[in-house]
């Protein structure tokens, strides 16, 4: 149902104009040679590939699901889901960002992104299989033992084994000093692993020869909490002495969870009896190990909103040039029809003109921190790798948070687009709105990360790294204040920056004298942190298109068009989310429970 065109022309302007990451990479060792060409040459290769490939079985895997064998605790993918797979392995898109020393490409992780962007678009579910193992990749390539690589690394690397990371529990999601699964060590070096975990995206599958899980359990005598949390590579079979695959582990899927939207993956309740494992890294330090996992998914559920909000965009903009419905309050547009497109409405306007601005600055936002994170892991100089790792660590929660949420507003704009065909399943709208909802949830809910961003990555150094990037944004407000035409762009951000800070210490002072506060203030204070990074990366863009608006290219008026929309219509927002954070703790708090 629908279509869906990888959009190009602004990866090519994020990239090349707004980043110019072929000048960036040849600071970087591994990637000097990695130029505008090759970027664009992989980019071309990945649209055909999610056009034609994944998005056709998008809507029918959605229809479809998964299919459960209560008797062999197996699960059948969607028609068409295996064989993708096996043209995704064979392209070597699996390997696109990976070491050379495992068989990768050795290309850089701010292609990569370019190219999940696309994947998610075109079927998110479909994405979650292969999407995960990158993370267990990364993991074990930083903290597994030389021979744990050998073994897994090539194959996760390949694509020939998937990956997932088993956290949560039935009894604790979030709070995971609480879990359960204990480990117990065995005579040859192994551990045998036993507990019950839930809600394991891609656990069970018929796509990949083996899936690699990596399991939190506690050992014998392990500190309560989370200092008592250790790491294990548990395989669903485990491989022989050549990797190849040897005999199934008392790893099992238990049940898939019938879901309101990712339908065609499978989410595992998944039973470890004493399932065979090996520690990764040391006892009782799992949760530092996992973290390397975790925000690698973070800025992947970002990913997954940005894709579905560029998706949902492209097929409401095509419907309202074409669906008739009244006549343009200025008079007729089409008067040979018996009514307009009702694209010519104003709120019809905004509607998708809010997919597009969250859809581009998402895009934006996205691209930077990938190649934030390709300097951390490869620029010779220490203090930028230093550097680039405390701006990826700010911006990581903002990304899960802010891209999840306006994933939610646009995909939902996008089928009101539709009036009422927007709510039946055939048009294909409704499933990108269920499928949206979920990635503000998993991976730590949205509040979750606000308060990850507030009061760990902001109070905890006393604001350090928030300072440094806005002195880059300061920098650029300095740099174009005089400017007049940039003015319109210039003067908002500049005053948002201010406003932050001021805020930052508020919220700051007052949790000296009520923790609460914190708690209180965190959600619209991401989602303030999330404008003042858009409206950074809006105003860089702005300075672009004003250069080149005589160069005949209409991309450049739609680009500005779109940035004047966002500070007209979506960036006064923060005025009230402001507002809301500074209200205080005592609103929240005051009712007691049992009069709720």
């Amino acid at each position: 149902m629908g279509q869906y065109t990888a959009p190009l022309r602004d990866m090519h302007f994020v990239l090349h104009e707004m980043l110019n990451v072929s000048e960036v990479l040849k600071e970087l060792p591994a990637h000097a040679e990695t130029d505008a060409d090759i970027i664009n040459q992989v980019l071309e290769e990945g649209a055909k590939f999610t056009q034609e490939v994944l998005f056709p079985l998008n809507h029918s895997g959605d229809r479809e699901g998964c299919h459960y064998d209560a008797a062999t605790k197996s699960v059948r993918t969607p028609q068409g889901f295996k064989e993708a797979y096996r043209q995704y392995v064979d392209g070597g898109w699996a390997a696109l960002a990976c070491d050379p020393e495992y068989g990768g490409q050795g290309l850089p992780i701010v292609l990569n992104n370019s190219f999940y962007e696309m994947l998610n678009s075109a079927n998110q579910a479909w994405t979650m299989y292969p999407g995960l193992s990158h993370g267990a990749y990364e993991c074990l390539k930083e903290h597994g033992t030389d021979e744990q690589k050998k073994f897994y690394l090539p194959k996760l690397v390949s694509g020939e084994w998937t990956g997932t990371m088993c956290l949560t529990e039935p009894h604790c999601g979030t709070d995971l000093g609480m879990l359960r699964s204990k480990a117990i060590p065995n005579a040859d070096g192994s551990w045998s692993i036993t507990g019950n975990k839930i809600f394991i995206s891609a656990g069970e599958h018929d796509m990949s020869e083996n899936i690699v899980h990596l399991v939190l359990a506690r050992v014998p005598d392990a500190p309560e909490g989370t200092k008592g949390i250790s790491l294990f590579l548990v395989p669903k079979f485990i491989p022989n002495a050549d990797g190849s695959v040897g005999e199934r582990n008392a790893i099992t899927c238990g049940a898939i969870e019938e879901k309101m939207g990712i339908h065609a993956n499978s989410t595992c309740q998944m039973n470890l009896d004493g399932a065979k494992g090996w520690i990764i890294g040391q006892p009782n330090k799992g949760l530092n190990a996992m973290f390397v996992f975790m925000n690698a998914a973070r800025l992947g559920v970002g990913m997954q909103s940005l894709g579905l909000t560029e998706v949902a965009y492209q097929n409401a903009l095509a419907y309202a040039k074409d669906r008739i419905q009244m006549r343009s309050l200025s008079g007729p547009k089409a008067p040979e029809r018996a009514a307009d497109p009702i694209i010519v409405h104003p709120d019809v306007r905004r509607m998708l003109l809010t997919g597009k601005a969250f859809a581009e600055a998402g895009r934006a936002f996205c691209s930077y921190v990938a190649l934030q994170i390709d300097r951390e892991l490869n620029h010779p100089d220490e203090d930028v790798r230093k550097e680039a790792a405390d701006e990826v660590a700010l911006l990581t929660p903002v990304i899960k948070a802010f891209l999840t949420d306006n994933g939610w507003i646009a995909t939902s704009e996008a089928l009101q687009v539709y009036g009422g065909h927007g709510f039946i399943s055939e048009w294909g709208m409704e499933q990108y709105v269920r499928d949206a909802r979920i990635n503000m949830i998993y991976e730590g809910t949205n509040t979750i990360q606000s308060l990850d961003l507030l009061g760990r990555k902001i109070l905890m150094d006393n604001g350090a790294k928030l300072r440094k990037f806005g002195e880059k944004i300061k920098a650029f407000v300095e740099d174009n204040g005089l400017d007049e035409s940039m003015s319109e762009f210039v003067t908002p951000l500049g005053e948002l920056g201010d406003k932050v800070t001021k805020l930052t210490m508020e919220i700051g002072m007052k949790a000296f004298q009520n923790p609460e506060e914190v708690g209180a203030a965190a959600v619209p204070y991401l989602r303030v942190v999330g404008h003042l990074v858009f409206s950074y990366f809006f105003a860089q863009q702005a300075k672009i298109a004003l250069a080149k608006l005589d160069s005949g290219d209409d991309f450049y008026k739609a680009k500005l068009a779109t940035i004047r929309f966002y500070f007209a219509r979506l960036y006064p927002e923060t005025a009230m989310l402001i507002r809301q954070a500074r209200s205080g703790a005592a609103a929240l708090m005051a009712l007691e429970a049992d009069l709720f």
